[in-house]
């Protein structure tokens, strides 16, 4: 059997601003709307679809592998925007990356406070 995670949709104040935040932060493109969803594809088919939600927005965390290159390209716009970031999900460790498997990675919010991860290595990959 094969699987693949085709999108989500990811709840947003702004869906326009939001899917702008995340595109432009990874280097990525913001696609034409589909029906009341502003789409963001990643380069492994997946797309997240953010859509206008009115109220309280739950955080939810999206975590991205990306290249080492990625990475600094990534995490050199986040610097440059003066966005806060963390080494941890829980936010005990500002203004550090961390180094977990023998990689990088960094957290960091989108507008809607959504928990956002870019990391060079999945857990347990070792190193």
């Amino acid at each position: 059997m094969t699987v693949n995670l085709n999108h989500t949709v990811v709840a947003a104040h702004d869906r326009h601003a939001s899917a702008r935040f995340l595109a432009d932060i990874l280097g990525l493109e913001v696609s034409p709307e589909h029906g009341p969803f502003v789409p963001v594809a990643l380069p492994n088919g997946v797309t997240l679809d953010y859509l206008d939600s009115p109220g309280d927005i739950p955080p939810q965390h999206y975590a991205f592998l990306v290249s080492e290159d990625d990475f600094d390209a990534i995490f050199a716009r986040v610097r440059e925007a003066g966005i806060g970031y963390w080494a941890d999900p829980h936010h005990s460790r500002p203004g550090e990356i961390n180094h977990n498997d023998g990689g990088r990675g960094a957290y960091f919010d989108d507008p809607d406070g959504h928990r956002l991860e870019i990391l060079t290595r999945p857990y347990g990959s070792g190193g």
